[in-house]
């Protein structure tokens, strides 16, 4: 029972109903009652926890290309946060314990901007190919738009993008692979921003391949959006984008 101790309109002490009273260095507050979870690990709560360390991991690996990617969603979240959200609606599969990111369906980068047409990408050693159409005058495309690219290893949980790959007009660009990565399970994405950095395409997934931890995986499958920072390796970026 709480006490009160200077009348109605002064603080009080102990439990009234839903609320605590107490008093720090003469100041008295007010806290709300601490809820008793009775079963803290439901499988529900696990999936969901499972949920946020899949997409946690995969984005501070690419938080680079995210903070491009997501960048025109600002005013109301970091971008970290923004993809956050989007992946956690839209791209992550599964139940405890087998939570994990939907590649195919991730957007790494997600804006309006025209995407290119007939994109393509080829691994070999050491090495990705892109290539795709060049579709300037469609719509809002421009052949001054940038391509950005970005390979992502799920074994390693690391990445590797380039920001400034090449334009749309160019209709190809490379990106150099670390060579111990050769045979490797990898995801793929490519997307473009405009030259002045104010508009941003949803990112495509040119590759997805199957992984053991990644259930339903298939190569060549589209979807997500993406956006980075030139030629870097994941693994170690700023949660908050």
């Amino acid at each position: 029972m709480g006490e009160i101790k200077r009348g109605i309109l002064g603080g009080f002490s102990g439990r009234v109903g839903t609320v605590v009273g107490s008093t720090w260095k003469n100041v008295s507050y007010m806290r709300a009652l601490a809820i008793t979870v009775s079963n803290p690990r439901t499988a529900k709560q696990r999936t969901q926890r499972g949920k946020f360390a899949a997409c946690i991991n995969f984005l501070q690996a690419i938080s680079g290309f995210v903070r491009m990617g997501y960048s025109l969603y600002t005013k109301t979240l970091t971008p970290f946060n923004a993809a956050m959200s989007y992946l956690l609606r839209n791209a992550v599969k599964g139940e405890a314990p087998n939570v994990s990111i939907d590649y195919k369906r991730a957007l790494v980068a997600r804006g309006v901007l025209m995407p290119v047409f007939d994109e393509k990408v080829t691994l070999e050693a050491g090495k990705a190919t892109f290539g795709w159409s060049d579709n300037s005058g469609l719509g809002d495309a421009l052949g001054t738009d940038i391509v950005m690219v970005l390979v992502y290893n799920k074994e390693r949980g690391m990445a590797v993008y380039d920001l400034d790959a090449a334009v749309r007009a160019d209709t190809t660009a490379e990106l150099t692979l670390p060579t111990e990565w050769d045979g490797e399970a990898v995801a793929v994405y490519l997307a473009l921003c405009s030259e002045d950095g104010q508009r941003v395409s949803n990112s495509v997934c040119l590759k997805n391949d199957a992984y053991d931890g990644d259930s339903g995986s298939t190569g060549g499958e589209t979807g997500g959006d993406g956006s980075g920072s030139g030629g870097s390796t994941g693994g170690g970026g700023n949660p908050l984008g």
